[in-house]
């Protein structure tokens, strides 16, 4: 019965599918409290962005290897949230050098998975912009016709011989 129990409660719980690049994910580490953690770094959506990335801390067991090998993926509850961090200067010491503190928010899960994958949105955005290859290669083909021929000397008709 206790068995059923946990089983159905497998079921309900849902869960959000993170996926992200190799490059976003830091060592592994250990915890003060002995747990296996490891860093995920978010790049900022807005290209013009020059701030430090946010980054959220999960365990090391939560994050694994996509099957092809060129990225990563992990599952949190849908109904969780996620503590990010962005270190900040908040000042200067006597010396001239940085002091820097930690800019942190809660996030949901849901909101979590927008943010880490906003890189697909802004690839999406530019190719629209940009249109795409093969549009950009006919666009090409109709200006090299509208060009008149270039036209070469024949080796008679050359100045040096």
């Amino acid at each position: 019965m206790a068995e059923e129990r946990m089983n159905n409660s497998a079921e309900e719980r849902k869960e959000v599918a993170i996926k992200f690049g190799k490059g976003l994910m830091g060592e592994p580490f250990t915890s003060k409290a002995g747990k296996q953690l490891v860093e995920i770094k978010i790049p900022n959506a807005d290209p013009k962005d020059a701030r430090s990335w946010e980054t959220f801390v999960v365990p090391a067991g939560f994050v694994h290897e996509n099957k092809f090998g060129k990225g990563m993926w992990m599952k949190l509850p849908e109904d969780g949230y996620t503590k990010l961090s962005r270190p900040k200067v908040i000042g200067q010491d006597e010396n001239g050098k940085n002091i820097w503190g930690s800019d942190t928010r809660t996030v949901s899960n849901q909101e979590l998975k927008a943010l880490v994958e906003s890189y697909k949105e802004r690839n999406r955005d530019q190719g629209e912009r940009a249109g795409s290859g093969l549009s950009q290669l006919a666009e090409k083909k109709a200006e090299a016709a509208a060009k008149p021929a270039m036209s070469f000397p024949s080796h008679d008709e050359m100045p040096f011989r």
